[in-house]
Formats: C-alpha cells, structure tokens, sequence
C-alpha cells in the first residue's frame, strides 16, 4: 500500500538565516517531493537528507520521530513541520490510526541500540547463569537463582530461545542487525529508514536491500530511505531524489555523483584486480 504520496517543505523564511531546520533547505530549490512505494533520499554528508526524512516522519506524526530536543531550545522545528504540505492516499488522514499502527521511523542508532540491549541481555542472563552454577558447586547460598527464576518467567519462551541464539552462535553486528530488521518489518507499512546500512558490510548492504526490495513488492510496504550507499542504490527499485543537485532532480543510480566516485576510483585501480 501506499500512504504518502507528495511532500512539500514549507517556503516561509525566516529573519535569523541559520535557525534550524529553515537553513537546512534555504540555498537550493525544493520542488514538491512526489514518492512512489520505493523512494530514496540521496545525498552526501550535509546534503539534508536526514533532516528531511525527520521532518516527514513528524508531519506523519509517526513512531520514532525525533522532535523534542529541538522544541525545548526553539520552537522552530514545529512551526516548519507545520508549515509543511503532506498529500496522502485517498481515504488517509494524518490523524487516522493507520500511521500508528503500521509505520515506523528508524534510524541507524536504533538498529544499534536494539542490537547492543540484546547482547547485554544474553551477557547477563549468561553471568547470573555461571554464578548459580558457581555457587551451588560451592556449597555457597544462591542469591542469584531467584533472581534467575524472576526473569525467566517474565520473558516469554521465545525471547529466550532468540537470546540464547545470539549468545551460543556470536553472531556480528551487522548480522544481528539484518535480524533486528526483519522483525521491525510487518505487512502494508509505511517506513522511513535513515541510512540503514550502517554497521553492515557490503555482502550484508545488498542483502538488505533485496529484503526491502520483497517486503515493499509482497508484503505491500511502502519505503521513503535516506541513503549515500552505492550498494543499496544500485539494489533497491526505487526512485531516486538527488538532494546534491540545486533544484533536486530525479536520477539514475549510476548518475550519481558517490556511486561516480567508487566506479572512477575501480577503474583507476582496476589493474590490481588483474
């Protein structure tokens, strides 16, 4: 399904030519933002591509968007957002329950901190684990079972076979990180995903986007993705917005100025691949 169908930034201006986020999108012309179920928001490092994901999601009023550091110093953030155009499908409305329910802003720290919290959980569960064992072949009392017991009972039997999947098997970061992934994603969601392959290898960047790629043509996703990576551009079937350009203009991945950039730097090297 597809929920958004056109964004556009606000075009009001403000006194102060650095108050944020006016003077993210102030210096280069920004036309109405028309998506299709795979959309990406390319640029390179201060291109605005983040903020501009951040910027729909609060529009949307989705889960996961980033809005409250800004409002407690300026009240700017809200009165851009607000100023904002947002054209959904028929039948939508920011305030249907929809959004709630099945869309989902995540960054690439999200992924990070959901990978670290079940890597601390595996560690303790292990620790509390060894130190019963520890104790009871020492004859010593066992403080540490109860609190064993306690929490076992409270997760459910399959959060405890998933970590102590993680713990036994090791599995990197990257890895943990295609997993966390797979159960964020659910049927007809809307999601907006900033710079998702972090932490990722190449091999594991594609495979990434070949599971964007399945959940947006058989599980009815829809995908709006801030990205610079040459891999997920030249893998994902999306349209592509190219935030480096002054009136950005729509381009093929292969236009691109960073997938340029590696393709030039291969060739330049290409006889040591020989």
């Amino acid at each position: 399904m597809q929920y958004l169908e056109t964004f556009r930034l606000s075009e009001q201006t403000v006194d102060n030519p650095n108050i944020y986020p006016y003077n993210v999108f102030a210096r280069r012309q920004w036309p109405c933002l028309v998506f299709e179920k795979m959309t990406v928001l390319y640029g390179g490092n201060a291109s605005g591509k983040s903020t501009l994901l951040n910027v729909i999601a609060n529009a949307l009023a989705v889960p996961g968007a980033e809005n409250g550091d800004y409002n407690k110093r300026w009240p700017y953030f809200s009165r851009f957002v607000d100023e904002c155009s947002v054209g959904l499908a028929r039948g939508l409305s920011p305030e249907s329950a929809v959004f709630a329910k099945r869309s989902r802003y995540i960054k690439s720290e999200d992924i990070l901190l959901e990978v670290k919290k079940i890597q601390q959980e595996a560690v303790l569960r292990n620790s509390l684990t060894f130190e019963r064992v520890v104790q009871k072949e020492e004859g010593l009392p066992l403080p540490a079972l109860a609190r064993v017991s306690a929490t076992t009972t409270e997760r459910s039997l399959e959060r405890e076979i998933e970590l102590e999947q993680f713990a036994q098997e090791k599995y990197s970061n990257g890895e943990q990180a295609l997993m966390v992934f797979d159960d964020y994603i659910a049927p007809e969601g809307l999601y907006l995903l900033d710079e998702p392959e972090v932490s990722l290898s190449p091999q594991n960047q594609v495979t990434l986007a070949e599971k964007i790629n399945e959940a947006e043509h058989y599980l009815g996703c829809q995908f709006i993705i801030a990205t610079h990576s040459p891999l997920l551009l030249g893998t994902l079937n999306a349209k592509i917005y190219d935030l480096d350009s002054f009136d950005i203009e729509t381009r093929q991945w292969t236009k691109l100025e960073n997938v340029r950039y590696l393709y030039d730097f291969f060739i330049r090297n290409k006889e040591q691949f020989i």
